[in-house]
């Protein structure tokens, strides 16, 4: 099924919006319509599709399948920053190391790590980003129960679930789109 078009806020629609990379690349979250902006830039988001793209397939190398992206890329902006998104797993497969080492041994770059300490400043944004962010302009994190550390209008953390289904300041619900297909 194709994605639904943005409300009129710039958001999609509330819900999990199931896209397989090839139906993401087609998509009008890539190329935009006639009645979108002139400046809409369709290249740069084929490009991050690209970059995201060896990620899934990484996740998906080692057997993580549930994967989700938000943020700027799936809303009516017409050049987003970057793509940002997480995937399930367990805590085990966090906490014992081995799905950080299997992705690392997979990936030329070693970018798989959520460690703070890892992040670098970048002239593009106002705060550090990841190793992942660096090499791809891709932001992927483990999703296992924890928080986000991103809080509602009441100061509580949200889930990564909760969290990327909200609008900044998390007074609106908005969708967001589902990695499908083969690994």
């Amino acid at each position: 099924m194709p994605l639904p078009s943005f409300l009129s806020e710039g958001r999609l629609p509330e819900g999990d919006h199931l896209v397989t990379l090839d139906e993401l690349r087609e998509s009008f979250l890539v190329t935009g319509s006639p009645k979108r902006s002139p400046t809409w830039d369709t290249e740069w988001r084929r490009w991050l599709v690209d970059q995201l793209s060896i990620l899934v397939r990484q996740l998906w190398a080692v057997g993580i399948t549930e994967i989700f992206i938000d943020g700027s890329f799936v809303e009516d902006k017409d050049h987003p920053n970057d793509i940002d998104g997480y995937f399930e797993c367990t805590f085990e497969q966090i906490v014992s190391g081995e799905l950080v080492k299997a992705l690392n041994a997979i990936d030329p770059h070693k970018i798989w790590t959520w460690n703070s300490a890892t992040r670098r400043s970048h002239p593009d944004v106002s705060h550090r980003q990841l190793p992942m962010w660096h090499q791809y302009r891709v932001e992927l994190y483990p999703h296992y129960g924890q928080g986000s550390g991103i809080v509602d209008r009441f100061g509580h953390e949200l889930t990564f679930p909760a969290a990327f289904r909200k609008t900044r300041g998390g007074r609106k619900s908005r969708g967001i789109v589902k990695i499908g297909g083969t690994p």
